[in-house]
């Protein structure tokens, strides 16, 4: 009998072990499903909607929709106004179906720290053929509310994108100071930054 309860204890104590570290999970992003929108243009106001989505774990994802074009805040933003958070690609743009979240396990505590999230980029030359982008971002905390895109991958034509972007994430989002720090960029990626429609 001790020698089948030793192996189930071992067994037991490497799967506790493998359980810190960082790992992946996936959430959808559905406008329809997802989302509730709270606020968005009058008659004769523009084009332009803030919605608010079912993210990770009570963690939300935030979409101010603009003129064809998406910025999307992950986590706790620093007040209500997106205004201030604002950053998307130039040209016409819209955001994958999934999102990945890259969370780091310590006990019983799960953090989702950064994101990594497809981007399709509308191409002038041939609008059937759009530029997909990885965006990762630094997720914002309830505590610290800072959040921002800390790099962009280049996915089309790239086999390497996911790793990329994962170390990225790994490396560069838990330390990265908004406001402050300058993003990576990997490979030829559409204009990207503070857009003011």
């Amino acid at each position: 009998m001790r020698a089948i309860l030793i192996p189930l204890a071992l067994a037991g104590l490497c799967h506790a072990a493998r359980a810190d570290g960082i790992s992946s999970a996936y959430t959808d992003l559905d406008w329809k499903k997802d989302c509730v929108t709270y606020a968005q243009a009058g008659e004769g106001d523009g084009d332009w909607a803030d919605l608010a989505c079912s993210g990770y774990r009570g963690y939300p994802v935030l979409i101010a929709y603009d003129d064809a074009r998406e910025s999307l805040f992950y986590g706790f933003p620093p007040g209500s106004d997106m205004t201030s958070v604002w950053e998307s690609f130039s040209g016409f743009n819209s955001s994958g179906a999934k999102i990945e979240w890259r969370v780091e396990t310590k006990g019983d505590k799960a953090v989702p720290f950064a994101v990594i999230h497809r981007r399709s980029i509308s191409t002038p030359e041939d609008q059937n053929k759009p530029t997909e982008v990885l965006l990762v971002a630094k997720v914002g905390q309830m505590d610290a509310r800072d959040g921002c895109t800390i790099g962009l991958v280049l996915a089309t034509g790239n086999p390497a994108a996911n790793d990329q972007a994962r170390k990225l994430a790994d490396e560069k989002a838990r330390t990265f100071a908004c406001g402050k720090d300058k993003h990576t960029v990997i490979g030829n990626v559409p204009a990207f930054g503070r857009v003011d429609n």
